[in-house]
């Protein structure tokens, strides 16, 4: 995949480098590089919940990254030094739902830093071009910005890095996830 853009919010890109944070940064960006995804590229001719699957499955193989399902981070892995955790990233992956539950993914991270479970929050996106692709609530940067610096603007007060992905090019539908009845 493609790292489009990237957004820091309250000196998250200094305390990346500060708390020396930047190898477990450096992975992040490593597991969105490593992964290739290529999918039609016609509208909402794509499944997001099979972009989330393969997005989880490159969390889970690149080792020491522990997932919650519901009611928390995606995404957590702690730095240690001496046996002592020293600082811990949070990912928040939102490819596959509707746009207003980064508002959700933004309370979970804000949480967990007030809290001092993370040190530093990502949330993880589609940019304004792949979302096209996928069905159309799915949220895209510009939807997280958006709910980051205006709907709740407390957001900007957190140490949060908002990336957006691209896939890779054209090529066979991601397919879609069947509709239970």
């Amino acid at each position: 995949m493609k790292i489009t853009n990237i957004r820091f919010y309250d000196g998250s890109r200094q305390k990346v480098s500060r708390l020396g944070m930047s190898d477990l940064f450096l992975e992040v960006l490593e597991i969105i590089l490593d992964m290739e995804v290529y999918l039609l590229e016609e509208k909402e001719a794509n499944g997001a919940a099979e972009l989330r699957k393969r997005i989880d499955e490159q969390f889970r193989s690149a080792g020491g990254w522990t997932q919650k399902k519901t009611g928390g981070i995606d995404w957590k892995k702690r730095l240690k030094y001496n046996q002592a955790i020293v600082v811990t990233l949070g990912v928040e992956i939102q490819v596959s739902a509707r746009s207003d539950l980064l508002i959700r993914d933004i309370v979970h991270l804000r949480n967990s830093l007030q809290r001092g479970e993370i040190d530093v929050g990502i949330i993880i996106v589609p940019d304004d071009r792949l979302q096209r692709f996928l069905p159309d609530r799915t949220p895209s940067f510009r939807d997280a910005v958006r709910y980051a610096e205006e709907e709740f603007s407390e957001a900007t007060t957190y140490p949060i890095i908002i990336i957006s992905i691209e896939h890779d090019g054209p090529g066979d539908p991601l397919p879609k996830q069947s509709r239970r009845r």
